[in-house]
């Protein structure tokens, strides 16, 4: 006879129908299943670092279009005198409006059940909305950034594919465009679809510059996460406006930023991304209903933060 304990160990509601619908009926639950996700990321957010909070549903904010400098130049001073005054350069009064960006999707009872393991369902539906919400508003930020570069562009050598292109020259032009107008940018991030990315992981004139026989170069596996000093950002080239493949070198510090509205309604679950997520039961139809969102827009403040490559 098998050795009993007593008092019993509670009930364990663990991988059944019950605890599933318990968890979608809960937003902390939700929220914590949102973590999990950690691949889910925004190039949105890595292109325009800085946050701006919204007021009334709209953002103000100023572009910064003048030099990081006075309106005269510097003279002497002599012992005791005052200091000459001078104003400083001030910038082009803006106003945006932040829109609500979201998807909603259904998860049967049938698809939960016949899951295996039960839960993958949950996460795939939590997937399905969040990544529909992660497309939209990088597609935005993208569009904002290729619209929001007025800057000459820097006309590449040759195209990529091309055995005369100089990729790394063109890439430190880029980087010298923005870094040499004395506006205090310093770049730090290059933006290219992965086609670029594979002409210039593939491209033989980086290859010989790079260290001999070390795990992190591509051809063992690794990925060219910076390159002149700039983190690497890829996006497929349907995130390009206008399905364009060009390439953008900028300061992610400068250029501009993404102003969300977040206060959390009730029943919503926030993730760190700043998708909201919230589900309905629909017992009529044996369903739940999940819908995601994110309320926010880009906004460049500093257009001349960076610097496109053209005719790669």
């Amino acid at each position: 006879m098998p050795l009993q304990t007593y008092p019993p160990a509670p009930a364990s509601l663990s991988g059944d129908l019950i605890t599933i619908n318990r968890m979608l009926a809960n937003p902390s639950v939700i929220q914590r299943r949102l973590r999990a996700l950690t691949d889910i990321q925004f190039v949105a957010d890595r292109l325009l670092l800085a946050k701006y909070r919204t007021s009334g549903g709209a953002v103000s904010y100023e572009i910064n279009d003048q030099p990081l400098f006075t309106n005269r130049s510097v003279t002497a001073v002599s012992p005791g005198s005052e200091y000459p005054r001078a104003l400083p350069q001030s910038g082009t009064a803006a106003l945006a409006n932040v829109s609500k960006w979201g998807q909603a999707t259904e998860l049967t009872d049938e698809r939960i059940k016949r899951s295996v393991p039960m839960g993958s369902a949950v996460d795939w539906a939590l997937r399905i909305v969040t990544n529909t919400v992660v497309q939209k508003v990088d597609r935005l930020a993208i569009a904002a950034v290729a619209s929001g570069i007025t800057a000459t562009p820097i006309t590449a050598t040759a195209a990529w594919n091309n055995s005369g292109a100089t990729i790394l020259r063109d890439i430190e032009l880029a980087k010298a465009a923005v870094d040499g107008q004395e506006m205090g940018y310093r770049a730090d991030t290059i933006l290219m679809t992965n086609t670029k990315y594979a002409y210039m992981v593939s491209d033989d004139k980086i290859a010989t510059l790079r260290r001999r026989e070390t795990t992190d170069n591509p051809v063992y596996g690794g990925e060219v996460e910076t390159i002149a000093g700039l983190k690497v950002i890829v996006t497929p080239v349907a995130n390009m406006p206008g399905g364009t493949d060009d390439v953008y070198v900028l300061d992610s510090q400068a250029l501009g930023g993404m102003a969300d509205e977040t206060e959390l309604d009730p029943g919503y679950a926030t993730a760190e991304n700043g998708v909201q997520v919230q589900t309905r039961r629909v017992a009529e139809r044996d369903v739940w209903h999940m819908w995601a969102r994110r309320i926010t827009v880009p906004v460049i403040t500093d257009p001349l933060a960076g610097r496109k490559i053209a005719s790669t």
